[in-house]
């Protein structure tokens, strides 16, 4: 046995990064993991990996600001687990890095549309998928929020804080846990649009922060 065997984890941006790291992880320690993102290349490619390590996965290749196949998602994890020990929420929209000023209407709305609408609506979906098995949802505190040229995506990020942060205070008395984790910057896509330049063997390699946030689990 395993920590996670026989457990159900959603991961929503699983297809790179930190969500992939958690994701094979996770797999690889017994838990059938529901892999979320719009790639489904990089979704294959996990799906790959994680295979060849004994584990198993289920690809959902979707966006999530589309809240009909959101709810459909949903439908079909409680008709075929019957709910959810974990969901990890690793989805996040980066938009370039810009004086509030000049801050795109475009950028503007996909950045609210991805970090903030729709995690509220996946909290409304998800919430009682982990009531049913008194489960773990997490997601990721970011540093850079309020920092110089990071005002769009510090606005949206502070926003998707506060959503969690509200809701872990909300049910504090209830069967569901939730839990904020701040990781070590690592070698991200994510971090390359904000730092091209930057040296990314200095940082930390996404697979060793997945492993202190199971650790912390």
């Amino acid at each position: 046995m395993t920590k996670f065997s026989g457990k159900i984890a959603l991961i929503t941006g699983a297809s790179r990064g930190l969500g992939a790291a958690v994701a094979e992880q996770m797999a690889t320690q017994g838990a059938h993991v529901i892999a979320v993102a719009r790639t489904s290349g990089a979704l294959e490619e996990l799906d790959d990996r994680i295979q060849s390590k004994g584990g198993s996965a289920t690809l959902a290749p979707l966006d999530i600001t589309d809240e009909g196949a959101l709810q459909r998602l949903c439908l079909s994890i409680y008709e075929r687990w019957s709910g959810l020990d974990y969901w990890i929420h690793a989805a996040i929209h980066a938009t370039p890095l810009a004086p509030v000023p000049h801050i795109g209407d475009k950028d503007w709305a996909k950045s609210i549309a991805v970090n903030v609408t729709a995690t509220g609506r996946l909290i409304a979906n998800v919430e009682p998928l982990l009531q049913m098995k008194s489960g773990t949802a997490v997601h990721f505190d970011d540093p850079v929020v309020g920092g110089k040229f990071y005002g769009n995506y510090g606005a949206a990020k502070a926003a998707q804080n506060a959503l969690f942060n509200s809701w872990a205070l909300e049910t504090e008395n209830s069967k569901v846990n939730v839990h904020t984790f701040t990781p070590a910057p690592m070698p991200t896509a994510t971090r390359a649009r904000f730092h091209p330049g930057e040296d990314r063997d200095a940082l930390t390699h996404p697979s060793v922060e997945a492993t202190r946030l199971l650790q912390s689990l």
